[in-house]
């Protein structure tokens, strides 16, 4: 069953690997209170699409954090599996954020982007608020990268706390009633 937006986000707690400490961490949506959160699943390590997604990811890094949010990354691979596809990968060597190791698939199956038969989560991106309330949610097929700029453009949106138009910009007025 899918995450419902309105509702509590649901708990976590797991193993990360943090590479810009290059150390193993347990996380939990209780690290993130007072603050939003920008939670995505991908597949798997060591494949195409993924990779594209957290680099971009990172690279946003202070912009989200500017805006309170911090990032987080899961999928179904173990943290050792993380940490050696840091070390292989050029573009995650100086990854900043933690990566979520979801072994038991209970996160992705929380969510509701787990895909059993293939034991790997589907591209779902969570917005959750500094209360820990499921603000947005978007899910993609595996096969299509989601786009930083678009969750970027939500999460100013939520953080107005204003009614915002179709096709709403940063800096554009919100809607008055």
């Amino acid at each position: 069953m899918a995450v419902q937006v309105g509702s509590p986000a649901p708990k976590f707690s797991a193993q990360a690997y943090v590479r810009s400490d290059d150390q193993f961490k347990e996380i939990s949506l209780n690290d993130y209170k007072g603050k939003w959160l920008c939670l995505y699943f991908y597949p798997m390590d060591f494949t195409f699409v993924c990779p594209t997604e957290i680099q971009a990811f990172d690279d946003a890094i202070n912009d989200f954090e500017a805006k309170n949010c911090k990032l987080a990354t899961c999928s179904t691979d173990s943290h050792y599996v993380h940490r050696g596809w840091c070390e292989a990968n050029e573009e995650l060597k100086k990854l900043k954020h933690p990566m979520l190791a979801d072994i038991t698939k209970r996160i992705a199956m929380d969510y509701g982007v787990l895909l059993p038969e293939k034991g790997v989560a589907l591209r779902g991106t969570f917005l959750i608020d500094p209360e820990g309330t499921v603000r947005w949610a978007c899910i993609n097929d595996l096969s299509v990268g989601r786009s930083v700029q678009e969750v970027m453009r939500v999460l100013d949106a939520l953080q107005t706390g204003g009614l915002t138009a179709c096709n709403w910009k940063k800096g554009d007025d919100t809607i008055k009633t």
